[in-house]
């Protein structure tokens, strides 16, 4: 299949540039995946489509600010970091701007001198190994003189940060909301487990591959990009027991999904493990563990959309997208919700 198989038109101006006032009054498109039928809901009705024994799998991995601006130490000259992976200890792999002059042993300054970096290594796609330097703890470092990276497509500052957060967020390590989960609140999640639904919880740290184009015509081609999971035995269980017992389980966002996917073992079991993700879900794909998936509206020919295409059809999504623009829902991170069942 071509990358153009996956574009469709989308007026600028529908592309949300704040969030809902209330997160769980987002609309909410309803997507039967096996006969294209489309409903319009707002967020909340979801509860009404869950069954006791149900397992909502949701994503509770938290973004940092993970973005740095700050100055070469020899020359003053302007730099900008966003950290992409922690590889160990204070050696991160992050994105600079501009980064052609940055060689192995540049050194670079943030903030009032609080967190410095050297360059260790070039990486692929330019990216580099830089190690920080700093005195007490990196996250409260970083919360101090970091700033959390917005997508590229929000022009708009963000009043309050915690709405980049989902309510649940608990682990720090994104440099990405998983933003199916922003419609989420606490009252409303507490009313789906007392209706005898499980919530299990996976960690997926979101990288800014996530919204890296696929610059290949043939989608075959296309090298995704690695992030870092872990689901514990307890969340197994949960996911594990509602597959027995013929319940559905949600996936929360497609960062859920490709955990679950790619832990489910060829018999649909999930076993407890950690590691790096470079799963690659696409039209052709047999899912495993996923039943259903609730997931925001994503940008024209990205892996995300190919990966909701997988689930559903090409062309019923398409067809969903188009409605969606038709209907005037809102797009993307801080855009209204699609269930699709």
């Amino acid at each position: 299949m071509r990358v153009d198989d996956f574009f469709y038109d989308l007026p600028e101006e529908l592309i949300a540039q704040e969030p809902s006032p209330d997160r769980h009054m987002s609309r909410l498109l309803m997507l039967n995946k096996d006969t294209g039928n489309i409903e319009h809901k707002v967020f909340k009705d979801i509860i009404n489509y869950f069954n006791e024994g149900d397992c909502l799998v949701l994503n509770n991995t938290r973004v940092i600010p993970a973005r740095l601006i700050g100055q070469r130490e020899d020359t003053g000259g302007k730099i900008e970091f966003v950290l992409l992976n922690k590889i160990n200890g204070d050696v991160w792999e992050v994105i600079l701007k501009p980064g052609k002059r940055a060689k192995p042993g540049a050194r670079f300054v943030f903030g009032n001198g609080e967190l410095k970096a050297e360059i260790l290594e070039v990486i692929q796609e330019g990216n580099r190994l830089v190690r920080f330097e700093y005195d007490g703890i990196f996250e409260q470092v970083l919360d101090k003189v970091g700033i959390v990276p917005l997508p590229p497509y929000i022009t708009k500052s963000l009043d309050d940060k915690e709405r980049y957060q989902t309510v649940y967020s608990k682990h720090s390590g994104s440099a990405a909301a998983p933003t199916a989960g922003l419609h989420f609140t606490k009252e409303l999640l507490d009313e789906i487990e007392k209706k005898g639904v499980d919530i299990a919880y996976v960690t997926l740290h979101v990288g800014l591959g996530t919204f890296r184009p696929v610059k290949v015509e043939d989608i075959s081609q296309h090298k995704m990009h690695s992030e870092f999971y872990w689901i514990n035995k307890e969340e197994c269980d949960k996911i594990n027991r509602a597959k027995k017992n013929g319940k559905k389980v949600i996936a929360i966002g497609t960062t859920s999904c490709r955990v679950l996917e790619t832990v489910g073992d060829e018999d649909g079991i999930m076993n407890p493990q950690s590691g790096w993700t470079d799963i690659y879900i696409y039209p052709g794909y047999k899912f495993k563990i996923v039943d259903s998936i609730i997931t925001n509206f994503h940008l024209p020919g990205s892996t995300l959309i190919m990966l909701v295409s997988a689930f559903a059809g090409r062309e019923k999504i398409i067809a969903a997208y188009e409605e969606a623009v038709k209907e005037r829902y809102r797009f993307f991170s801080f855009g209204d919700a699609m269930f699709i069942k």
